[in-house]
């Protein structure tokens, strides 16, 4: 173990003039022995955003000899400028210039590493594709190479109603002001500056519907071969982005590994559900053979370790049976593709004689979807399926005489046809127990615009029939004997995805296709073994308010109208307010979310949230107000939005945001 300074703020100068804020944890003797350095580079606030999860994390790697750096973006926690928003090029020049700015400290060896969960893993890819010289190797947790394929804006070329969710949290947070105590008097004169340059994240993004130059800027997997440093990147099977490890794993070329376990969306020493393991350790010993060439038998692991799920009842649950198993290329020639074939509400190993089938769903099938982006707390994960199987057209296989172990990306093949230009194909892959509940193992959707790519969606003709193929989430998941397995479609998913213009209805021909990745049992992964989790020293806290988290699905039988709800206090996910009890700041953020829909009419979609931000400390109190609504017309979306920003209870300055966009195809 190692002594470590920690400065609470220090500037990196840019070559534009503005300056961008930074936390360092360093080992007390790296101006005598400089050190390899680590950077987290986000814009989620050093200073009291992410202080809880940063200490205990680069305070350990600190701790074992690295510097360790998170630096707000620009326009972001303390740092000058403006975020217009995500990914821009500006940000990636930035990441470069302060990859430099580490290289030339007198603390550092001349090696630097990135990492990042989410937006910093994000950008620690496109950060790599851009070769600075100094960066040796990154570690991207939860993050995606495709921006329009795996992100929280669309999904299978359907919108995502967490676009709307997601930009409206951004409002608030981008509406938070710099730290009088680490920038000064002119902490109001850059919050106003701020406030007046906030954009309206979630109508940005809705601008773009298909795959175009906006959304292929920063997708990594347009050229692999731009990254030549080495990449472990690292999933969770209840996160959303975990599509990307395989495809990372594929795609490049340069020295790299995979990592997935049961986890949502946080780093896997926090995992939830567990097992959380010791993640931490796996990043030393890749940090130490790719920063200090020291061999720490990280490179002899399988390239790809990843978690098998067994089964468990559906809903919240603190801890996913299984184990973790190893393979060591990947694509892994041993998985094999096994098909089963859909006909007459059945799943059959031999094709039969076809028919056809229809595929009606009300708008508002899917009250058990769970979250798109699980967080680990209760509530997130998929519910049991059988609510939703009701409303589906369901594919059942025999009672399982043994198991069958997937690892993989499950596809569905089908004709089909629908009666309106516009219609979305929802596929979810159950596991039924013998007493008749479904948990859900992956799932997948389709805007069927977008059956032959993302880039230049067509209607379709009604009446038509299409071959198309649906790639559903990768998984690992194994079906005990006696379990059956499901396949359930249906023509819409809500409120997970938003509406078609007009209730379509589909039908399917059958024969159709399910495809399996099924994984051999193999004797060497009782060798994939991980440390227990360890963490560094805590960032002090004072629970101020015990946090409250509650979903509700509720369905009008008189009215026909479905709603469904979410509501935190105290935290974004339910965690309490808190006070930061080194720098005195009280933190509490509250959300409300309600969307609604009729069950034969997509044009009653509504999504409302109201958000309550507040931080600060004795005469310097800050809260932020947000207010977003969004409806569509057959032709258009039409989103609003408030924000007002108060100073000791005085409004400071307010924002009226209203975008109508044209519907494509979505």
């Amino acid at each position: 173990m190692t002594d470590v300074a920690v400065t609470e703020n220090l500037f990196i100068p840019l070559s534009d003039g503005v300056k961008l804020a930074a936390r360092l944890w360093l080992p007390a003797d790296a101006q005598a022995k400089p050190v390899p350095a680590i950077l987290e580079y986000i814009p989620y606030r050093k200073r009291d955003g992410t202080r809880t999860r940063d200490e205990p994390m680069h305070g350990w790697f600190a701790d074992h000899g690295y510097a360790a750096l998170r630096v707000d973006m620009r326009g972001s926690g303390d740092s000058e400028g403006a975020l217009a928003d995500e990914y821009l090029s500006r940000e990636l020049e930035d990441a470069c210039e302060v990859i430099d700015w580490i290289n030339r400290q007198s603390w550092c060896s001349g090696r630097v590493g990135m990492m990042g969960k989410s937006w910093g893993g994000f950008n620690a890819l496109q950060t790599a594709a851009l070769r600075p010289p100094a960066l040796k190797a990154i570690i991207t947790v939860c993050s995606t190479d495709d921006r329009y394929a795996d992100d929280i804006h669309y999904m299978g070329g359907a919108l995502l109603n967490d676009n709307l969710w997601w930009g409206t949290i951004m409002l608030a947070y981008q509406a938070r002001p710099p730290d009088p105590a680490i920038v000064g008097e002119c902490w109001r004169k850059q919050w106003l500056e701020r406030l007046a340059a906030l954009p309206f994240f979630p109508a940005l993004w809705l601008a773009h519907q298909r795959r175009d130059a906006y959304w292929r800027h920063g997708s990594v997997c347009e050229d692999f071969s731009a990254i030549t440093c080495p990449v472990f990147a690292v999933g969770g099977w209840a996160d959303a982005y975990t599509n990307a490890v395989p495809r990372l794993l594929k795609g490049l070329k340069v020295p790299r590994l995979g990592l997935i376990g049961p986890w949502a969306h946080v780093y896997p020493h926090d995992g939830m559900p567990g097992p959380a393991i010791g993640f931490l350790e796996e990043a030393l010993r890749w940090w130490d053979h790719w920063l200090k060439d020291e061999d720490r038998g990280i490179m002899e692991e399988p390239m790809l370790r990843a978690f098998i799920e067994e089964w468990s009842p559906p809903g919240p649950r603190k801890k996913a049976p299984g184990r973790f198993v190893g393979e060591q290329q990947w694509p892994s020639s041993r998985i094999e593709r096994h098909v089963l074939h859909l006909d007459d509400g059945r799943l059959h190993e031999e094709a039969r004689e076809g028919g056809k089938v229809t595929i009606s769903s009300p708008c508002w099938t899917g009250f058990a979807v769970g979250e798109w982006m699980g967080t680990g707390v209760a509530g997130c994960e998929a519910a049991d399926q059988r609510i939703d199987d009701g409303l589906s057209c369901v594919f059942d296989s025999d009672p399982l005489s043994e198991r069958v172990e997937l690892l993989g990306a499950p596809e569905i093949e089908v004709e089909i046809a629908s009666d309106k230009p516009v219609a979305q194909l929802c596929a979810r892959l159950c596991d039924v127990a013998p007493e008749g509940s479904s948990r859900r193992a992956s799932y997948g959707v389709l805007n069927l615009t977008h059956r032959e790519g993302d880039a230049a969606p067509t209607a379709l003709v009604p009446g038509t029939f299409y071959r198309v193929r649906l790639k559903l989430n990768d998984c690992g998941y194994a079906f005990a004997p006696r379990h059956r397995i499901r396949l359930s479609l249906s023509s819409a998913y809500w409120p997970l995805m938003w509406p078609t213009p007009e209730a379509a209805s589909l039908t399917l021909r059958t024969p159709a296709k399910l495809i399996l990745p099924v994984r051999p049992l193999d004797p060497l992964d009782e060798e994939i073994a991980f440390e227990p989790p360890s963490r560094g020293r805590e960032a002090p806290i004072s629970r101020m308010t015990e946090g409250r988290m509650s979903r509700t699905a509720t369905l009008d039988l008189v009215g026909g109208l479905a709603t469904y709800s979410t509501k935190s206090e105290g935290g974004l996910f339910g965690e309490g307010a808190f006070r930061l009890d080194e720098i005195d700041t009280t933190l509490s953020h509250d959300l409300e979310r309600e969307l609604t829909i009729k069950a034969d009419d997509p044009l009653s979609a509504r999504y409302r949230l109201t958000q309550r931000y507040e931080l600060g400390r004795e005469n310097w109190r800050i809260r932020i107000e947000t207010h977003s609504s969004m409806r569509a017309t057959r032709t258009e979306f039409i989103l609003n939005a408030s924000v007002r920003a108060f100073e000791n209870g005085s409004l400071a300055a307010s924002r009226e945001f209203e975008e109508t966009i044209p519907r494509d195809l979505v």
